[in-house]
């Protein structure tokens, strides 16, 4: 049995999304300009995120930094429920005038995975269950009301992470996949040049079937997902943060016209490439 609440703002700058599932991998394209907050609240996820897998279990939240690549997929076990809150950068801005620093301990990493103790992770957990209820609901006010449980369940991770030097998880980085972590670091670093799945599997001297099927259990990738994402990430910051024009851009993170890239870039983001230079 499968139970979904998806719930985006008018402005995107505020989602939820919740899920209790049997099974489920990632298809969405996860790369975006918020920050995401998710909340394993049962079962186990496998989540490949910049150039690691891990595996974790209930009670775990992980924080991902905007434009960070990551993807989730089935674990050893399957069922599941999970909470998602992403949240733009500009409404978090009541942080900085009550204790930017206090609520920058989680924001200023590319991601974070904590585990909070039985007292707070009850505290956690009912606050989840009622910002669910809140979407679910759509009572007036359902919003507002969502963002200040969101922004309870920061300041309870805050607090956690001011006592306590312990942000831990089961790191699943088996022996067969060092190999494809040193390939996806080479990706992160190269993604400009000339790249195929053939080209890369002989300077790593593996076969390209081996490439190709342990790339994706590794990431939950395929060989050219992840480098399309790497090339529009890359390109999707430019465009926020440059005046540089669109086809240079192109060039410049490896596309090789500026149809395939415009293709790609919304087969990524959903949207076409100057939606986020009018956004800059």
């Amino acid at each position: 049995m499968m139970e979904e609440i998806n719930y985006v703002n008018a402005q995107t700058t505020f989602s939820v999304s919740y899920r209790k599932a049997s099974s489920h991998h990632m298809k969405i394209n996860h790369l975006h300009s918020s920050y995401e907050f998710f909340y394993l609240m049962s079962g186990q996820r496998r989540f490949f995120i910049k150039d690691r897998t891990m595996v974790v279990d209930e009670g775990h939240i992980i924080i991902i930094g905007p434009n960070v690549l990551h993807r989730t997929t089935d674990a050893n076990t399957s069922q599941y429920e999970r909470l998602v809150i992403n949240i733009h950068s500009e409404e978090l801005a009541w942080a900085d005038r009550i204790s930017p620093d206090f609520i920058n301990r989680l924001l200023d990493h590319e991601y974070l995975i904590l585990k909070c103790p039985p007292q707070t992770a009850m505290l956690i957990e009912e606050l989840s269950r009622s910002i669910i209820k809140e979407i679910r609901d759509c009572n007036p006010g359902f919003e507002v009301y969502a963002q200040t449980l969101v922004f309870q369940m920061l300041i309870l991770c805050s607090r956690h992470l001011l006592n306590s030097n312990a942000y831990s998880t089961e790191v699943q980085n088996p022996a067969a996949y060092e190999r494809i972590f040193e390939v996806v670091r080479y990706m992160n670093s190269h993604y400009m040049q000339d790249m195929s799945l053939p080209m890369v599997a002989e300077k790593f001297y593996i076969s390209p079937y081996y490439l190709s099927r342990f790339f994706k259990e590794a990431t939950g990738f395929t060989f050219i997902e992840y480098l399309n994402h790497v090339r529009v990430k890359e390109a999707k910051q430019l465009l926020e943060n440059s005046s540089m024009k669109v086809n240079l851009i192109a060039r410049k993170v490896g596309f090789g016209s500026i149809t395939h890239f415009g293709r790609v870039f919304k087969q990524v983001t959903g949207q076409a490439p100057l939606y986020y230079r009018r956004k800059g």
